[in-house]
């Protein structure tokens, strides 16, 4: 059962913000499969609202559900306090942007991001006026004549956010849009994107795969797994006080460690890994001495030979095994002294650690606050 399953979370008070889309209990069974479980999340006005998950999680099922293109097997929809119950797609207050963003090629830039405004039978000069302000708004002013063929891949994404937002949707539904582009653009884009949420206003409702999209551009999160949500939080929350063992594991890169709790107090435990080390850290919930736990530790909270006078440090000793250099995000593959346990540890780009070759034995510490326990049962996923 996700965290949030079963109540409907205001990200915001209520005297506030208006809430833009409101989803209660809502669940989808295929036959004997229920692909979405008692989802409930409420969005308010102007956020940009993520929903990251593994692919076959639910995520675009729960979407297509609030677009109107699937029908609930059980709960509410709301958009702007209107129940959405038996209204088709086309008259319901949202746009909904694919990856393949399905732009008309034989259309110019203005042709398509008209195309809603001239079935809704608009006149002329409104449609010519709407989509002037709308391009401008995008970063497309004087972009109408171009054909799509003459078009970037960032430009085009524009374009068919352009071709929704002239619509003045409550809500945008966005299904991992930014997929098909490849690495550079995809990381461009991201920026682009939450600049271009911010400028218009328009309440966003994002899915994706990509972790780094939904931190990098969210308001708030929901981790979805197995067709339920895990938890729902800002993107700093969810990096750094997961709420479960999936989510610290599926949002950002995490050390781990099997082991038992050989004293507890408080917030915190001496843990015993299976590979013999021993660590001071955080636990999620109360556990009795010989409960066997779930260790989590972020590659970028071990710190590579720590001062000596430096307390409240766990210490430990390992051999590097490989250095995987990505620029900034640079690794060290290490594994504790004796053990077979795999570690990623973060290499800083200061030069300071330029000395550093394979096979070198090196002291690790980390901060008791920053690694975090869970039970062993609740990592099974």
């Amino acid at each position: 059962m996700g965290a949030f399953a079963g109540k409907a979370p205001a990200l915001f008070p209520r005297f506030m913000m208006q809430i833009d889309l409101s989803v209660r209990h809502v669940t989808k069974k295929f036959e004997d499969f229920f692909a979405v479980k008692n989802v409930s999340f409420e969005v308010t006005d102007g956020r940009f609202f993520s929903i990251l998950g593994p692919s076959g999680c639910g995520k675009t099922t729960l979407l297509r559900m609030i677009a109107g293109l699937t029908e609930p097997s059980g709960g509410t929809i709301e958009i702007r306090g209107k129940n959405m119950a038996g209204i088709p797609p086309n008259r319901r207050p949202v746009n909904l942007i694919f990856q393949h963003l399905a732009l008309f090629p034989m259309m110019d830039v203005g042709e398509n991001v008209a195309f809603g405004l001239r079935r809704r039978g608009e006149s002329r000069s409104v449609i010519k006026k709407k989509v002037e302000a709308i391009l401008d708004r995008v970063g497309l002013a004087g972009f109408a004549p171009k054909k799509i063929g003459q078009l970037s891949g960032g430009q085009k994404q524009r374009v068919a956010i352009a071709r929704s937002l002239v619509l003045e949707p409550a809500v945008l539904l966005l299904d991992e849009p930014l997929g098909a582009l490849d690495l550079k653009l995809r990381e461009q884009m991201k920026v682009e994107l939450k600049k271009l949420q911010a400028k218009v206003g328009t309440t966003f409702v994002y899915i994706t795969h990509d972790q780094s999209e939904a931190l990098v551009m969210s308001d708030h999160v929901a981790v979805m797994n197995k067709g339920a949500f895990e938890q729902i939080d800002t993107p700093q929350n969810l990096y750094n006080q997961p709420a479960t063992p999936f989510v610290a594991r599926f949002v950002g890169e995490n050390n781990v460690w099997s082991g038992k709790i050989l004293r507890s107090l408080g917030n915190s435990a001496l843990v015993e890994t299976v590979d013999g080390n021993r660590f001071q850290t955080k636990i999620r919930e109360p556990m009795a001495e010989g409960s066997h736990v779930v260790l989590f530790l972020r590659p970028e909270a071990m710190m590579i030979q720590p001062d000596p006078s430096r307390s409240g440090l766990n210490r430990f000793e390992v051999v590097v095994k490989d250095i995987l250099f990505d620029g900034a995000n640079s690794r060290l593959l290490a594994h504790p002294l004796h053990t077979e346990t795999e570690l990623l540890l973060a290499l800083p780009q200061n030069h300071q650690y330029d000395y550093i070759k394979k096979n070198d034995k090196l002291e690790v510490g980390w901060d008791v606050q920053s690694g975090i326990c869970f039970p062993e049962r609740a990592s099974r996923f």
